[in-house]
């Protein structure tokens, strides 16, 4: 028989009590709480990691797109180091991105009509033979400056191809459609991780070793994402064949886009930035010689610096349980990018010019991928290929443009000059958008009233962080 206490409740009773104490109530909310962070955390960044052909393509991918910024911090210090020319150092970078902004619309349709896989695999073994050319040259000494435009102009060209190939095989990688928005996400975070890490691997293998090695590490790393490709296991595909005439959807698509003032206010503003703003990293290695009186090692942490406010931004983004206020976000992020371009040029001291990158980094992120955003939302199912390629052009096609641009100003009134007038500029297409939000937003309210937008936590967003990317969610 169970014992009673002056209570009048057995020892069962009580042991059942003492399990309740508020010690083992805590411990038990606390584990219950940590089940829920480590469930959303995978819910967030893993759900897309379930399917076997995006892990590969991530693993494959990660360590290619480390070389490639190698790469780009490599022949930006070898070209100033021939020729102590900032505009040959916009030329150069005019070369490598240009043609993705003729190319981006053809490749497009080419990727629906063919085999997304095998595009891939053919620009990425050019890119790859281009960097073991290039290495070769470098290596032994035979490098000169039309070599290097010649090479980089090819990597433009298969870059021009691959980027539109790539993006549309995403959603053959991960199969259900639900977690292409998680595979976006990690795709830009993955972009923006190796973004920061490359260009500080860059910097120390330079000052060691010299630029030759840093092109070869490039080359050797497309091995990573060729494996990748070949390794995975896709279901067979039919050709879609002949989708009617190309030049009349192009000019279908340019004509709605024109014509709904919120989309082209947004790539207006999405083109003028890229045109004067975002071509400031082809002068870095001016900054870092000339302004700040470093190297290699310096150049490597202002690109870093750069990265690592993308990357920020990429994950603040990720992180929002809705997409309201994105059309506000454009214009405070450009205007946060325009005030950092302006403080960087002004800056003399290293540690300041690191801040001023992190957070023009982090506006520039905010801002196209919010554009991104609220362009998904908006845009009618049957022309969002067509409007994502514009979007792609007025942000990745216009900037070398703006490189080159960007590049002779320097040459002519000095590169912290021509950094401030680029600061100002942005500054100038934030407010001209701050004025315009007002009819922007009564122009897109019915849109989501037609569409039954519901607002999805982090969906919308994380979608906006790659160039093509599914709807977004959200007012």
């Amino acid at each position: 028989m169970a014992r009673k206490g002056p209570d009048g409740s057995g020892d069962g009773e009580r042991s059942s009590i003492a399990d309740r104490t508020p010690i083992k109530e805590a411990a038990a909310l606390g584990a219950a709480t940590q089940e829920q962070i480590r469930k959303t955390m995978l819910a967030l960044f893993g759900r897309a990691l379930r399917h076997r052909n995006f892990r590969l393509f991530t693993a494959g991918q990660t360590l290619s797109l480390i070389g490639t910024w190698m790469q780009q911090v490599a022949v930006g210090w070898l070209v100033y180091r021939l020729t102590n020319s900032a505009f040959l150092l916009g030329l150069v970078a005019f070369v490598s991105q240009a043609p993705n902004f003729v190319l981006a619309p053809i490749a497009g349709v080419l990727a629906d009509r063919h085999d997304k896989r095998r595009m891939v695999l053919v620009t990425q073994s050019i890119m790859m033979v281009q960097a073991i050319a290039l290495a070769v040259l470098v290596l032994t000494g035979h490098v000169t400056v039309g070599w290097t435009i010649a090479l980089m102009a090819v990597q433009g060209v298969a870059t021009g191809f691959d980027i539109p190939a790539r993006q549309a095989f995403l959603v053959e990688m991960v199969g259900n459609r639900q977690d292409l928005p998680n595979a976006i996400a990690l795709n830009s975070s993955m972009f923006n991780g190796a973004r920061l890490v490359g260009p500080a691997i860059a910097g120390l293998v330079i000052a060691a070793a010299g630029e030759g090695i840093c092109i070869l590490i490039n080359a050797v790393s497309y091995v990573a994402v060729l494996a990748a490709l070949l390794a995975m296991r896709l279901p067979e595909r039919v050709p879609h064949g002949t989708i009617g005439p190309m030049l009349a959807g192009l000019r279908e698509g340019f004509r709605y886009a024109y014509g709904f003032r919120p989309m082209r206010s947004i790539l207006v503003t999405v083109a003028f930035v890229s045109l004067v703003g975002v071509p400031f990293s082809v002068l870095l290695p001016v900054f870092a010689t000339e302004v700040l009186g470093g190297g290699a090692e310096t150049l490597g942490f202002l690109l870093a610096a750069t990265g690592l406010g993308a990357l920020a931004g990429a994950l603040y983004l990720a992180s929002r349980s809705t997409v309201r206020g994105l059309s506000k976000l454009i214009a405070m992020s450009a205007m946060l990018f325009g005030a950092s371009l302006v403080g960087f040029a002004l800056s003399r001291q290293l540690w300041l010019s690191l801040v001023c990158l992190v957070i023009a980094g982090f506006g520039m992120m905010a801002q196209m991928a919010s554009s991104n955003t609220v362009l998904q939302t908006i845009v009618d199912d049957d022309k969002r290929g067509r409007i994502m390629s514009l979007y792609s052009m007025a942000f990745t096609g216009v900037s070398p443009i703006g490189s080159l641009l960007v590049g002779g100003a320097a040459g002519v009134v000095g590169a912290p000059v021509a950094i401030l007038l680029s600061g100002v500029a942005c500054l100038a297409a934030s407010a001209v958008f701050v004025r315009q939000l007002p009819r922007l937003r009564a122009s897109i309210r019915p849109v989501y009233m037609r569409l039954g937008i519901v607002p999805e936590v982090a969906r919308g967003v994380q979608a906006a962080t790659h160039n093509v990317t599914p709807p977004g969610n959200g007012d």
